[in-house]
């Protein structure tokens, strides 16, 4: 009976231990990831203001109706990346993604930047060179270091009201995105 009892919580553990790597190791296998579908966008390098969502369409990123957003992929390989622009006197943020999908920074206009996004991002290697003072930055740029050089930012805009959409999509086109040699 011992050892029936062994062999029933050896099965289980074993169990556990196979059915907790396979729910770990499913997602790396997919091929449709957040960064493939912001890949399709066309937006290397620019600012891609994405379209207006109705209720009820398919929406594949998960995105809020209500909101409009404006998406930019980088590559800090070469050179540091750029987000700059000014918005519209209304609730918006930035977040800047990994490859993988994982936020590696946030900010808001309510955190006293008000209504001017001039935001400079760098991998670890151009960061050492901007201590060094290697690289000029304009004043007044925050900064952001990445550990990868493969990322995207996104930003949100709350328009107070469904009239001020089609302005404040327009604002967020003439936003600048890219790197900068």
């Amino acid at each position: 009976m011992t050892r029936f009892l062994l062999w029933l919580i050896g099965g289980v553990v074993l169990g556990g231990i196979i059915h907790i790597m396979v729910i770990l190791t499913l997602p790396l296998l997919d091929d449709d990831t957040v960064w493939t579908r912001i890949a399709a966008l066309d937006a290397d390098n620019k600012m891609v203001v994405l379209p207006d969502l109705a209720p009820g369409e398919p929406n594949p990123l998960g995105l809020d109706p209500m909101l409009i957003y404006g998406v930019c992929r980088l590559d800090l390989a070469q050179d540091p990346g750029y987000l700059s622009g000014v918005l519209p006197d209304a609730p918006w943020s930035v977040a800047i993604f990994n490859a993988a999908g994982v936020i590696i920074y946030s900010t808001t206009n309510r955190d006293g930047i008000g209504q001017t996004l001039d935001l400079g991002i760098f991998n670890a290697a151009q960061t050492r060179l901007l201590a060094q003072q290697q690289l000029d930055v304009a004043e007044g740029v925050l900064v952001v270091e990445s550990a990868t050089n493969q990322l995207f930012t996104l930003v949100r805009l709350i328009p107070p009201h469904q009239a001020m959409r089609t302005r404040f999509a327009n604002k967020l086109a003439e936003s600048r995105c890219g790197n900068r040699g």
